[in-house]
């Protein structure tokens, strides 16, 4: 007994060696293709959009003297600094829409939106005298499309703009006090994040209002943003508002597009813990064939193993080609297949459908399915352990271990005579 637990030991670390170099396969395969399909989806697609709010600012000279020493002597020289002074906008009110459509390429999904973008913004004159505003927009990202493009001053819309490094810049003309609206507004593509800043020269932002819609329920926000101040649930999304009447700068406001489950990261978790389900289907078939005292070779354990193998080799090849499911669901069924009809063979129909069907059906399938509930894995694997544990406690109370693990004893030979 001693030595068929032996290579039954051997066998598992092998088969788990074997495991880890598949899974350490996978995932030096998403790793790369990451690397690579993303700057492909970028080129493609568009990539993470940071809108920043425009900048507004006047330009005052100033005449500075500049002393210098030529030839022992002092001389002066004036000259005109330009100075740019930054004013806030006196108020943003701020539309915008997010449509998300997952692409899958290689072992991985990129979750690519649409956005659509529209903004009034109010620029005010609040100083005594007469002034040329400049106003300076910059695109989220230099090389995304931008279409139904609108730049209206005034209510009258700019048909010649020219952009330089992605911004475009414009004057307005403003009298004391005086105050214009300035609607931007476009639709573009972006990936992974979308993000709207309040710009680095502005220090205060007055009655603000950003209204973000979407069309995908599972919502979160980056790190170093604000969360909305109103959440309105909608029929497909949600209906979120960032609203204030004196806001200090520092804060950003972000969205993370969900990501669908991505396959290559999946089969290389389900791959490296097939160890566990395997312990527990080896432990489980050596009680049950001890019990009904059921003698099974280790080259049976050694196909178990390869059978067991053979579902996650096919399934980490087989997400390339079709749905993540629709791969589950194959891997399983052939798996369970290659067990129960070599399995039939060794003990016998019943016994291969009954308790290795059903164990390979709870321990390898279900145990490996768990992995789609993404936070309850490790929770659901743990009461499957417990369970395991319990019911062979129950089952082996009364076995007698010292009878199980003796060695026979071999005959005596009688003495010769001589």
């Amino acid at each position: 007994m001693s030595k068929k637990i032996a290579a039954i030991v051997l066998i598992y670390i092998c088969t788990a060696a074997a495991w880890f170099i598949l899974g350490s396969t996978v995932l030096y395969r998403t790793n790369t293709q990451d690397d690579k399909l993303k700057d492909v989806v970028g080129q493609l697609w568009g990539t993470t959009q940071v809108q920043k709010a425009p900048s507004v600012f006047y330009e005052t000279k100033l005449a500075v003297e500049n002393k210098r020493i030529e030839s022992g002597k002092t001389v002066s020289e004036i000259q005109t600094q330009t100075i740019t002074n930054y004013i806030p906008l006196k108020s943003s009110k701020i539309d915008a829409a997010l449509f998300l459509q997952h692409r899958k390429k290689g072992l991985l999904w990129y979750p690519t939106y649409i956005i659509k973008f529209s903004a009034l913004y109010t620029v005010p004159n609040d100083t005594p005298e007469p002034r040329d505003i400049f106003l300076e927009f910059t695109f989220p990202s230099a090389g995304a499309v931008y279409d139904d493009f609108r730049f209206i001053i005034g209510g009258k819309k700019l048909e010649n703009i020219e952009t330089s490094k992605g911004t475009i810049k414009q004057t307005i003309k403003l009298a004391p006090g005086q105050k214009e609206t300035v609607e931007i507004a476009y639709q573009s593509q972006g990936l992974d994040q979308w993000w709207y800043e309040f710009g680095e020269n502005v220090s205060q932002v007055r009655d603000f209002l950003l209204t973000l819609n979407t069309d995908f329920k599972e919502i979160d926000f980056p790190q170093n943003s604000i969360s909305p101040t109103q959440r309105i649930p909608t029929k497909d999304g949600w209906d979120l508002k960032w609203q204030y009447s004196n806001l200090l700068t520092g804060v950003k406001i972000g969205m993370d597009l969900p990501n669908k489950l991505n396959p290559g990261p999946w089969v290389s978790k389900v791959t490296f813990s097939a160890p566990i389900s395997l312990f527990l289907f080896f432990f489980l078939l050596i009680i049950f064939t001890t019990l009904r005292k059921i003698e099974i070779h280790p080259m049976s354990y050694f196909f178990l193993g390869a059978a067991f193998f053979g579902f996650h080799l096919l399934l980490a090849y087989l997400v390339d080609h079709i749905s993540i499911h629709l791969a589950f669901i194959i891997s399983s069924a052939v798996s369970i297949f290659l067990v129960v009809t070599y399995m039939r063979l060794v003990v016998g129909t019943r016994f291969a459908l009954l308790e290795i069907g059903v164990s390979q059906l709870i321990y390898q399938v279900l145990f490996s399915y768990t992995f789609f509930f993404e936070g309850f894995t490790g929770l659901v694997i743990t009461i499957l352990c417990i369970l395991t544990l319990f019911v062979v406690m129950q089952m082996t109370g009364k076995v007698d271990w010292d009878a199980v693990f003796q060695k026979k004893a071999l005959p005596k030979e009688s003495p010769k005579s001589i």
